[in-house]
């Protein structure tokens, strides 16, 4: 009988070591489970921007990449006209930082953006620039008259050469020089042009003249002369990765980005 009583209880031990394993490895199995659950997916944003913020959006990318990982940024630089164009025709973008708020604002009346997903970021001034050799007397927007050929961004496409037109416009200067205006394509072509001595002078942001050892600043734009210059920053309304898109929407209005840009020259609006 003790013998018997004696198998049974270890019968009744194993079993009970066999469920209580069967059961930790369930709950192993849960608990790996759940950590795949959380980590997070790599997504990849497209952030379609004005040109003249290429070199204080890279500085904020790295920044971002560092402190989120699974996320890469993806930059599409050029005029505000032709990237509004992008987006209206459907290009797959996460976000829109425009350097005109009537490009900005269009992609709204269209429906893209949701206004409640905008926000006006920063500013900007324009300037005029010359060549560092330049022999000839131009200080000022008024001296252009003196100049073969001047460079502003395609008016219709380049915020910057809108602004431009209409300083020169409103100072009386426009119709005096315009058959020696030579087009640029954005701000950065504009500012080779000048850097080359290709030209003369040419009208940028002074964001822009600021990254060039090879020109001068001679003149800034009053800003009576043209319209505000006011950067607004937008999520599309079809992104595909809106979590994330959302999140770099608002790192970009953090502190830490506003120092970035305006280490490059722009203005806070606040």
């Amino acid at each position: 009988m003790k013998k018997f009583y004696s198998l049974f209880l270890s019968i009744t031990m194993l079993l009970g070591l066999a469920v209580s394993g069967c059961s930790t490895n369930e709950q192993a199995t849960k608990s790996t489970g759940k950590k795949q659950e959380t980590v997070q997916k790599n997504v990849e944003l497209t952030i379609s921007a004005a040109v003249s913020l290429q070199d204080a959006l890279n500085d904020i990318k790295a920044n971002f990449e560092k402190a989120n990982p699974n996320v890469k940024i993806n930059f599409n630089f050029g005029a505000s006209g032709a990237l509004q164009q992008q987006i209206s025709q459907g290009a797959p973008v996460d976000l829109f930082f425009s350097a005109a708020e009537d490009k900005f604002n269009n992609l709204v009346q269209d429906g893209l953006i949701d206004k409640s997903q905008g926000k006006d970021v920063v500013g900007n001034e324009l300037v005029l620039v010359v060549p560092k050799d330049i022999k000839k007397e131009i200080n000022s927007f008024e001296d252009l008259t003196k100049a073969d050929k001047i460079s502003i961004g395609t008016p219709e496409a380049v915020p910057a050469g809108q602004y431009g037109k209409e300083t020169l416009e409103n100072l009386n200067v426009w119709k005096s020089i315009e058959g020696k205006v030579v087009y640029g394509k954005d701000v950065r072509q504009v500012l080779s042009y000048v850097e080359t001595n290709n030209v003369d002078a040419g009208i940028v942001y002074i964001t822009d003249a600021l990254t060039s050892t090879k020109v001068k600043i001679v003149a800034t734009a009053a800003e009576s002369t043209h319209d505000p210059i006011i950067y607004p920053l937008g999520v599309i309304k079809n992104s595909k990765q809106p979590k994330e898109a959302k999140k770099f929407y608002e790192y970009l209005q953090n502190d830490e980005s506003m120092k970035i840009l305006e280490k490059y020259g722009f203005k806070g609006l606040n």
